[in-house]
C-alpha cells in the first residue's frame, strides 16, 4: 500500500475562531490582499482592522479575474492573501497568491485548455476562511477557473498553492440561505462519496469520508430546514472540510467530471450542479460495476455509503442511490434544464466531460452512452 496525503499547514476549527484571524494575519505579512465574494460584508472587520487591500469576487473565478487580482497585488505591494467567503473566493485567492509569485500568464500554468506548465515558486502566504459549507477549498490544492471562452473549467493545481491556515468558524454559516444550504451541502456529500468509491482511494481519506458521510446524514436536512441550528452547521462545516481533505488526495469522479464543462458554460452554481447530477451518477457507476465488474470493490463501498446514509444495517447500494434522490427532492434541487441545458447540448457535455481530469478517479471508466444517460437523467 501507497499513499500520499497533502493538506493546509494548520487548519483551525471552532465557533468563535475568526476573531483570531487579524493576529494570524500579522504573523505572516504587513500588506494583505483580502479575496472576497461579491459582499465583503463578512470581510469588513478584516479589512478594518488590518487596512487591508480587498478584492472582490462576483461570481465564480475566470483566468481573467485571476489575472487582475496578481497584478492588484503586484502593483499594491501586497505579502500576503487572505481569502474569506465561499468556494470562488477561496480559489480565486489561491490562484492570485500563486500568479502573484509565478509571473506569466494563468493559462500558462491552467490544465486542460492551458500549457499546463508546472508552478515552482511558492504561492504567498495564503489564508482561506470559508463562508460556506460544500466545497471544502481551503485544504485542496487546486483552484478551479473558468475560461469562458474555452466554455469550459480548468484547474491551476500544485501542492504549493495549500493554504498556509485553513480557519473553519461555523458561525460564519449561519446566515445561509436554504437555497444556497442545499447546494453547498450536496457539494459536500458529493465530496466524501466520491473519494471513498474513486480509483485512488486510500485509508486515510477513507475514514474520512465515512465520517463526513455521517455528518450531512445528520445535519444536512436540518440545516436546510432550520438555519439556525448550531449543531446541524456545525456538522455542515466538518463535512466541507473532510470532503476537502478527501478529493485532494484521493481524487473525484463522474460527478465533477460533469460539472466542469458544464460549469464552463451555463451560469450555474458549481455545488447546484454536482446536486443534480450525483443521485444519476451514483446509479451509472453501481449499475456498470453490477454489469461488468461485480467483485470491484468499489461496489460494496456503495453499500456501505447506503448503511451510512440511511442508517439500516441491511440497506443495498441502491438503497443509498434512493436516500440521494429523495434528499434533492425535499430540497429542492433544480434540475440542469433550469440552467438553460437542453437535449441538444448533451453530446458536447459528454464529450469534454469525457476528458475532465476529475474523471480519471470514478471507480471504472464509463462509456459514453452510459454518460450520456447520466447527464440525459439530470436534465
Amino acid at each position: 500500500m501507497r499513499f500520499e496525503f497533502a493538506t493546509a499547514t494548520r487548519i483551525i476549527f471552532g465557533e468563535g475562531t475568526v476573531a483570531s484571524l487579524p493576529e494570524l494575519a500579522r504573523s505572516f505579512g504587513t500588506r494583505p490582499l483580502v479575496v472576497t465574494g461579491s459582499s465583503g460584508n463578512r470581510a469588513a472587520t478584516l479589512i478594518a482592522a488590518l487596512s487591508a487591500e480587498s478584492f472582490a469576487v462576483p461570481g465564480e473565478p475566470t483566468v481573467a479575474l485571476v489575472r487582475e487580482g496578481a497584478r492588484k497585488v503586484r502593483d499594491a505591494g501586497c505579502d500576503v492573501v487572505i481569502s474569506v467567503g465561499g468556494g470562488s473566493a477561496i480559489d480565486a485567492g489561491k490562484a492570485i497568491a500563486s500568479i502573484a509569485t509565478n509571473g506569466g500568464e494563468p493559462l500558462e500554468f491552467i490544465e486542460v485548455v492551458g500549457k499546463g506548465r508546472s508552478i515552482v515558486a511558492p504561492s504567498l502566504p495564503f489564508l482561506a476562511v470559508p463562508t460556506t459549507a460544500g466545497t471544502g477549498s481551503e485544504v485542496t490544492r487546486n483552484a478551479v477557473l473558468g475560461s469562458p471562452e474555452h466554455g469550459v473549467k480548468a484547474s491551476l493545481r500544485t501542492p504549493l498553492m495549500l493554504p498556509l491556515v485553513a480557519l473553519v468558524d461555523p458561525e460564519l454559516t449561519y446566515s445561509l440561505s436554504p437555497v444556497v444550504t442545499a447546494s453547498t451541502g450536496l457539494d459536500a456529500l458529493t465530496q466524501v462519496i466520491e473519494p471513498y468509491v474513486s480509483a485512488r482511494a486510500n485509508l486515510l481519506a477513507d475514514a474520512i469520508c465515512v465520517e463526513g458521510i455521517k455528518c450531512v446524514a445528520a445535519a444536512l436536512r436540518r440545516a436546510y430546514h432550520d438555519g439556525a441550528d448550531k449543531d446541524a452547521r456545525r456538522n455542515m462545516s466538518l463535512a466541507s472540510l473532510f470532503g476537502g481533505l478527501a478529493l485532494a488526495n484521493a481524487g473525484l469522479g463522474v460527478v465533477h467530471g460533469f460539472a466542469a464543462p458544464l460549469g464552463g458554460t451555463w451560469k450555474a452554481q458549481h455545488g447546484a450542479l454536482c446536486a443534480a447530477i450525483l443521485p444519476h451518477g451514483m446509479a451509472a457507476n453501481v449499475a456498470a460495476l453490477r454489469a461488468r465488474a461485480p467483485q470491484h470493490p468499489a461496489l460494496e463501498r456503495y453499500a456501505t455509503i447506503a448503511r451510512l446514509l440511511t442508517g439500516r444495517s441491511d440497506a443495498r447500494a441502491e438503497d443509498g442511490i434512493d436516500w440521494v434522490r429523495e434528499l434533492c427532492a425535499e430540497l429542492n434541487i433544480p434540475s440542469l434544464r433550469a440552467w438553460g441545458v437542453t437535449q441538444a447540448d448533451l453530446p458536447g457535455v459528454v464529450e469534454k466531460a469525457a476528458l475532465a481530469s476529475s474523471m480519471k478517479a470514478n471507480p471504472l471508466p464509463l462509456t459514453n452512452e452510459e454518460l450520456l444517460n447520466v447527464i440525459t437523467a439530470a436534465l
